[in-house]
């Protein structure tokens, strides 16, 4: 199924993508909404990955959302981002995710310490105190995190641990959708598990 992302100043095409700011560069391609709050600076910039590298711009107060077709999928806000327009990255600092589902109500919140965004595929890594919350209160906490755009998962590779309804789990590697309703590890699972006699009680039970 064709999907497509918008943003202002641009035309369509198929695919999940991002795209760095309008006053940066518009990239014909691809397409995602963004609004910029605050001022920013316009700096120089040596050939990518050169020690001492300087942003293209920063901005203070930044905020990215990201749609399908019109549809708005997620709003990211940051305290502080830094423009790299030639490897296409935006770091940020002071980092909110708020995810929405079909029916444009948001589902879950991520907050970090700081993190990076691909402009054009839109991928994100939050990285420090990773916390997401989804509006079931499911909790999932870890130190590192990514965000697949196109395939609309959170995947990492840290431990994480997942604080639901009292019952606790955590684990080496991990997968989600943005939603925190489907999700799974992969290795060294330990769980606490309170049935609802025990919740009462007070007590629970541990198990692999």
């Amino acid at each position: 199924m064709t999907r497509a992302h918008d943003f202002i100043r641009s035309s369509k095409r198929p695919g999940r993508s991002a795209s760095a700011p309008a006053l940066v560069r518009v990239l014909a391609s691809f397409g995602l909404v963004l609004l910029l709050a605050g001022c920013g600076d316009r700096r120089s910039i040596g050939p990518s990955g050169q020690a001492g590298e300087l942003p293209d711009q920063v901005v203070e107060d930044f905020a990215f959302t990201g749609t399908n077709s019109g549809v708005v999928e997620w709003k990211l806000y940051a305290q502080r981002a830094e423009i790299f327009e030639v490897r296409n990255t935006t770091i940020v600092r002071g980092l909110r995710v708020d995810f929405f589902d079909e029916a444009g109500k948001q589902s879950s919140r991520l907050t970090a310490r700081e993190g990076e965004m691909n402009d054009i595929s839109g991928d994100m890594l939050a990285r420090g105190n990773v916390v997401m919350q989804n509006s079931d209160g499911a909790r999932m906490s870890t130190q590192s995190m990514r965000f697949l755009n196109r395939q609309q998962k959170i995947v990492s590779d840290e431990l994480v641990r997942v604080e639901r309804g009292g019952d606790v789990l955590s684990g080496i590697g991990f997968e989600s959708d943005p939603d925190l309703k489907h999700y799974q590890f992969r290795k060294r699972i330990v769980g606490t598990v309170r049935s609802k006699s025990e919740a009462l009680m007070g007590g629970e039970r541990t198990g692999p």
